[in-house]
C-alpha cells in the first residue's frame, strides 16, 4: 500500500567514500604501511592518504587530521560564498590559512580546536561598501550554517579579514 501522506518533504542527504589499504600489521607497530587510498564517488579524483608523520605517517600524503581542517576549511568558504550573494555582496578572492590543535598530553588525543582566518576580496562596486560590523555578521551566519563546524565537538572559530580590489 503507497504511503498517503506522499514522499517525505525533509531531503536526507548522503554521503560515500571508499577507502583502500592492503599490507600487513604482523611485523609490529613500526612496520606496518600507513599508506591508503580514498575514493569519494561520483568525484573521479582519489586522494593518497597516510597518518601524521608523528605517527609514522608519509609526509608527502594527505593524512585525517588535516582533512578535518580542510572540510571546516571548505565548509565555511562554501557557507560565506552563499551568505555573501544572498546578501549581494560580491566576493571576489577567498584565502584561508586554517590550523588545528591536536594535543598529545590531555587524553584521549583529539583535534581541540581549530583556526580558520580567511581573507576576503571583495569587489568595490558603485554601491556602499558594508560596514565592518556588518561584513563580521554575515561571517558569523555563514559559521552558524556551516554543516561541518555544527558537526564537530571541538571549537572551530573564524578570525576573518576584508579587503577591497
Amino acid at each position: 500500500m503507497a504511503d498517503e501522506a506522499g514522499p517525505d518533504p525533509t531531503p536526507v542527504h548522503r554521503y560515500r567514500t571508499e577507502l583502500r589499504w592492503s599490507g600487513s600489521t604482523g611485523a609490529g607497530y613500526e612496520a606496518y604501511e600507513r599508506a591508503h587510498d580514498l575514493i569519494a564517488p561520483p568525484a573521479g579524483t582519489g586522494l593518497a592518504l597516510s597518518s601524521d608523520p608523528a605517527f609514522r605517517g608519509d609526509p608527502s600524503r594527505l593524512n585525517p587530521e588535516q582533512l578535518l581542517v580542510a572540510a571546516a576549511s571548505s565548509c565555511q568558504l562554501l557557507s560565506f560564498l552563499a551568505v555573501a550573494a544572498r546578501a549581494r555582496l560580491d566576493v571576489v578572492g577567498y584565502v584561508d590559512e586554517a590550523t588545528a590543535e591536536m594535543p598529545e598530553d590531555d587524553p584521549p588525543m583529539r583535534i581541540v580546536r581549530i583556526e580558520l582566518r580567511p581573507r576576503i576580496e571583495l569587489a568595490d562596486t558603485d554601491r556602499p561598501r558594508p560596514s565592518a560590523d556588518r561584513l563580521a555578521h554575515l561571517a558569523e551566519v555563514a559559521h552558524r550554517e556551516c554543516f561541518i563546524a555544527n558537526s564537530l565537538r571541538t571549537d572551530v572559530t573564524v578570525h576573518p579579514t576584508f579587503t577591497w580590489r
